[in-house]
């Protein structure tokens, strides 16, 4: 294993499956379609593919669920996100140091619900193969909810642990989802960040032009497998607009989230969010003292040589 790629992997979180790097070997005898896209890296000559190749990826991602996750079918339609695995599971386990902190006994049943949990319903997957939680994965996209449902009920394995809800007002986050008696250790979100359509377009074209798309030159096998490969390399964003950009962009939808949250304070334990800018927390800090939380935590995470993070706060300590 090439020492380079094992420093960037070990940013993972020390219970991630994937901080290692790839065996492509054995995923592709997980998903033998994967095979056609694998290719040598001329910096090592170690296996790798081309990330800014989408079926490339999404083939990847078939393998890494079959291998590690025992997830027999994953799909989702042409032209919505493709998640990074290694990534969004770094999520999840610091969701569950965040409840070990908390003194919360994890055999008992913990109940999360995600917001925004997309047609490949990838967090709650996840959350129910690594530590056998329940979800309640919520979508504003019809699509996005039927497409969940398949690839849920195709499952055997977490199909009883994993409910898709629709939320019918695009205005809203929590309420109409969470039902009256319900509780939750812990809330979920990859939101919107982009401000408008022109945004995310902008912000579409600058990564795949990094990744070497509308560039002569090609980048690197090394610099491609570094990158982080969330989004399609197309700029059809047709039905998926949530989730991509909402109008005010992060800032102003996790500070409606916060909102919300003062009326499910006593359904919830944790409320998280995910945050792209570094630069709104002190905002996000200051919405949340407003809103009379007891306790807000920061939790840093690194994929590779990025660096991300999410936010959480309680109103009970």
């Amino acid at each position: 294993m090439n020492a380079k790629k094992a420093i960037i992997k070990n940013t993972l979180h020390k219970n991630n499956a994937h901080r290692y790097g790839y065996d492509f070997n054995a995923l592709v005898k997980a998903h033998a379609t994967l095979k056609s896209f694998v290719i040598n890296n001329p910096h090592n000559q170690q296996s790798t593919i081309n990330f800014s190749n989408a079926d490339a990826v999404k083939a990847l991602n078939v393998a890494l669920l079959k291998k590690h996750y025992q997830i027999v079918q994953w799909d989702f339609p042409k032209g919505y996100l493709c998640p990074p695995i290694p990534g969004r599971a770094d999520y999840i386990h610091y969701l569950s140091d965040l409840l070990s902190d908390s003194k919360i006994e994890q055999q008992h049943k913990i109940t999360v619900l995600d917001i925004g949990a997309g047609a490949s319903c990838i967090y709650p997957i996840l959350g129910v193969r690594i530590y056998d939680w329940h979800f309640v994965a919520s979508d504003i996209d019809p699509l996005s909810i039927k497409t969940a449902k398949v690839n849920v009920t195709a499952n055997k394995n977490i199909a009883k642990q994993i409910h898709c809800r629709l939320q019918k007002n695009s205005t809203d986050i929590f309420h109409g989802i969470i039902e009256a008696n319900e509780y939750y250790h812990l809330t979920m979100c990859n939101p919107p960040f982009h401000k408008s359509l022109t945004d995310a377009k902008v912000g579409t074209t600058r990564k795949w032009k990094n990744l070497g798309k509308g560039n002569r030159k090609t980048k690197s096998a090394k610099s491609i497998e570094s990158a982080e490969y969330d989004k399609p390399n197309s700029l059809n964003f047709g039905g998926q607009k949530a989730e991509l950009w909402c109008q005010g962009g992060e800032l102003a939808f996790i500070r409606q989230m916060i909102k919300e949250s003062v009326n499910y304070q006593n359904q919830v334990l944790w409320f998280t969010c995910l945050v792209s800018k570094k630069d709104h927390l002190s905002k996000l800090k200051f919405y949340l003292k407003k809103a009379q939380v007891k306790q807000i935590k920061v939790i840093n995470m690194a994929q590779g040589q990025k660096t991300s993070r999410f936010i959480a706060w309680r109103f009970t300590h």
